[in-house]
């Protein structure tokens, strides 16, 4: 167990794709944890409408994770800086994610089941949304970490 542990440590100090996928992952689920919890409250206590309620629960979720992944997976290209342009770019790859995962979920539920469909549309939007986050948002590019 110590080995593994030593393993992933010595994965994140030399910044690797495999500890970055791991970091935005766990985010991830986290994240999910904050969107279903705002979208309740907005939905269920303050009974606003289905989709303010949906797309406030996106928006707080998506800065959370705009604020962990610029501290925690990213933070070697940002030096943990947080910048507005890195964060309209990381809402924006959010926003391509979720049409991503809905035409996906819509074309296989033809094919099959809406769960199986809807597992499938969520492992693929991870890819789009790590894709951009390491490729274009978060890119090795400390220049613009120091830009507001």
């Amino acid at each position: 167990m110590e080995l593994i542990l030593i393993q992933i440590i010595d994965a994140w100090r030399r910044g690797s794709v495999l500890a970055k996928l791991m970091s935005f992952a766990s985010i991830g689920v986290l994240n999910v944890a904050v969107d279903a919890t705002v979208f309740t409250v907005a939905y269920k206590l303050l009974q606003l409408p289905l989709i303010m309620s949906n797309v406030l629960a996106w928006a707080v979720a998506v800065t959370g994770s705009y604020a962990m992944n610029t501290k925690i997976t990213f933070g070697r290209e940002t030096g943990g800086a947080f910048s507005w342009r890195h964060y309209f770019r990381f809402a924006a790859s959010g926003i391509l994610g979720v049409i991503v995962a809905t035409t996906t979920l819509v074309v296989l539920s033809h094919y099959a089941g809406v769960l199986t469909s809807k597992l499938v549309s969520i492992v693929v939007a991870f890819g789009v949304n790590f894709s951009m986050s390491h490729f274009v948002v978060f890119r090795g590019n400390t220049a613009d970490a120091k830009r507001p």
